[in-house]
């Protein structure tokens, strides 16, 4: 049905006509994964995040989301005095060194092992080189935007952007060549990592309340071992390891 609709439903003992009102609910949840994964958390999630058509990217601009690696955000290193993309570049990098007098914020230099190409990639700060590493926005402020974010408020949108769960520090030009792909447009070049990426990709989308189109709902399922696409050549051998309870579940607490 796709309007309100009067139903006749008679009863024979004692003779009584009956009329109903049925108010028809639209479906707007992903479809169920298959029975194989339910006990892993990423797949419930996925299960459950609202799907609706793309949003017009009319009115989105970078300061929408605020200030660029803003430290006034109500997350994870927010308010430590240090910007947010210091902060990544911290976590990510081994061999780290810091900028004498910045109270341990400034990252000088050191490795990046990239999730995305799984190369060895040096970090050295300087113009003409601090490029080499950048700061990706898994779902990015333009995907963000088209799928719910216009419709949060800017304090939101502005601790979206800065979410530690939601950056990574990754190769230059590999960041570049995604843009603001989602989960159905690009795939990181490492196979091994595509089910993670795609796991994050959910786990973002589900804290900040925005939703999935069709085929990132489809697209993202596609990543995942054992739904869809098991088999498929685009999935590396270590992607099985991705769903496994024990290593999302203490994630997904922080999700909720």
């Amino acid at each position: 049905m796709t309007a309100t609709e009067d139903v006749l439903v008679v009863v024979e003992e004692p003779a009584v006509t009956v009329t109903e009102t049925v108010t028809p609910q639209p479906t707007t949840t992903a479809a169920t994964p298959s029975s194989g994964g339910s006990s892993s958390p990423v797949l419930a999630t996925l299960a459950g995040l609202p799907v609706k058509g793309r949003a017009p990217k009319t009115g989105y601009t970078r300061s929408a989301f605020g200030q660029a690696w803003s430290d006034d955000a109500s997350e994870e290193f927010g308010h430590n005095g240090c910007d947010t993309r210091n902060d990544v570049l911290r976590r990510d990098l081994t061999a780290l060194a810091v900028k004498p007098g910045t109270n341990g914020c400034v990252a000088l230099s050191g490795t990046l092992v990239d999730p995305y190409t799984g190369k060895r990639i040096p970090f050295i700060r300087g113009r003409g080189t601090s490029s080499a590493v950048q700061i990706d926005h898994v779902v990015s402020l333009s995907n963000a935007w088209q799928t719910g974010a216009q419709k949060l408020t800017y304090e939101q949108r502005q601790d979206f952007a800065n979410d530690p769960m939601n950056l990574l520090a990754v190769g230059g030009p590999t960041n570049q060549q995604k843009g603001d792909g989602d989960a159905a447009t690009w795939l990181p070049p490492r196979k091994s990592y595509r089910c993670e990426y795609a796991a994050r990709q959910v786990a973002v989308k589900h804290k900040h309340a925005l939703y999935v189109t069709s085929p990132e709902a489809q697209g993202s399922l596609t990543r995942f071992p054992g739904h869809l696409s098991w088999g498929d050549d685009r999935l590396g051998e270590e992607s099985g390891r991705c769903l496994q309870p024990s290593r999302w579940s203490s994630v997904v607490g922080r999700w909720r």
